[in-house]
């Protein structure tokens, strides 16, 4: 399974990470990032044979593009459309491929359960580049608007937040959105693995996965990926 990491929001792993996920979503300078960061963590990835991935996210650095916003199709369309084209036009020049597109924060939680705003968001992604994966929220609108259009679609997991009895991310409110043990993180990962995840409360939910989500901000960051690392790579 692929190991994704959101990287270039400002947090101090992102060097130790990158040695050890097979993909990178790197932020396009709205919710966090710059121009130069960008490049600089390209060529970090390029350096190591990860995947180079576009992380768009609301304008909002003041909530890290976190708080959701009232938005219209078009309004994620534009916004999805600009952060791509900038990215590959930090990329192209350098000659850097872009592998995928992963959505940020409550740009990505709001276009996973709304149809019409995942929609948006993938044309505007077309409308850059028409050979570019999108990494989506298993089981949510991501995937079908993707689908739809034919568009190559991989399902993402997370290993460390939590999950809602249908299927969705716990809300960051929640104390008990993430998980903060290694431990946990890992159990969670194993089940991702074999084909499911259990939400808070107990209940199992079918669940499949072709990525897995590390957040690069988090306090555990490189304890668990390299944990995880070792648990995709042995099979246990």
């Amino acid at each position: 399974m692929d190991l994704n990491c959101d990287l270039a929001e400002g947090a101090p792993f992102d060097h130790q990470l990158i040695e050890t996920i097979d993909s990178a979503n790197i932020a396009c300078a709205f919710h966090a990032g710059s121009p130069s960061l960008i490049r600089e963590t390209a060529l970090l990835c390029l350096d190591h044979g990860v995947h180079v991935g576009a992380h768009p996210g609301f304008l909002d650095r003041a909530n890290f593009g976190r708080l959701e916003q009232q938005v219209t199709p078009q309004e994620v369309y534009e916004l999805v459309t600009f952060q791509v084209a900038g990215m590959l036009g930090i990329l192209n020049p350098i000659e850097i491929p872009l592998h995928h597109v992963k959505l940020h924060g409550a740009l990505y939680n709001q276009t996973a359960r709304d149809l019409n705003l995942a929609r948006a968001a993938v044309h505007g992604i077309l409308e850059q580049h028409q050979d570019v994966v999108f990494y989506g929220l298993a089981g949510s609108a991501h995937i079908q608007a993707a689908r739809e259009v034919g568009m190559k679609v991989w399902q993402e997991a997370f290993m460390d937040r939590t999950y809602q009895p249908d299927g969705s991310l716990t809300p960051r409110s929640h104390p008990d959105a993430l998980h903060h043990s290694t431990e946990a993180a890992l159990n969670q990962a194993r089940e991702i693995a074999s084909g499911h995840v259990t939400a808070l409360g107990g209940q199992k939910i079918a669940l499949q996965a072709d990525t897995l989500c590390l957040h690069g901000d988090g306090e555990h960051a490189v304890e668990f990926a390299l944990a995880v690392r070792e648990v995709l790579r042995s099979g246990q």
